[in-house]
């Protein structure tokens, strides 16, 4: 959502700037008035995979903090334990209820936390992985357009 926002807000510059570049342009030849435009779109597009590699790289490090440390909620046993006891008892073929002992009902328990646990850990390592796409995709944009810019201050 801050990266849509973000393109907006710089879409709308560039136009506000091309407008008024376009008044101060006239002064200019067609030439310097083309180098201008291409500085601006150099610097735009430099700007907007910066942010995008930054961001990236924020995501990144947050799905690895979930990953070493999973913040999840995980009642206590004994919230557990009372859930259990006031579900509707599972009735057997012989019409007798089935009640599940304390050991049965601690290892459900544990059970259940590690697969919560896991489930937390794989889905920080899955947004680690999108995250890098953050990363990995838009920073050889912002190198070239980086070498440009640094081309053209030499050319001057």
């Amino acid at each position: 959502m801050v990266f849509i926002t973000l393109a907006v807000l710089l879409v709308v510059f560039f136009v506000l700037l091309m407008g008024v570049g376009g008044k101060q342009l006239n002064k200019f030849n067609d030439e310097e008035g083309e180098v201008v435009i291409r500085q601006v779109y150099y610097y735009a597009v430099a700007f907007i995979t910066l942010v995008m590699v930054i961001g990236g790289g924020v995501f990144a490090f947050m799905a690895v903090a979930d990953y070493v440390s999973p913040n999840t909620y995980i009642e206590t046993f004994e919230e557990y334990k009372n859930m259990r006891e006031h579900q509707p008892k599972v009735e057997n073929s012989e019409d007798e209820t089935e009640d599940v002992s304390e050991e049965e009902l601690r290892r459900q328990y544990d059970a259940m936390v590690e697969q919560r646990t896991e489930s937390n850990k794989q889905r920080a390592l899955n947004s680690f992985v999108k995250s890098l796409g953050w990363i990995i995709i838009p920073l050889p944009i912002f190198i070239f357009f980086q070498r440009r810019i640094n081309r053209e201050k030499g050319n001057k």
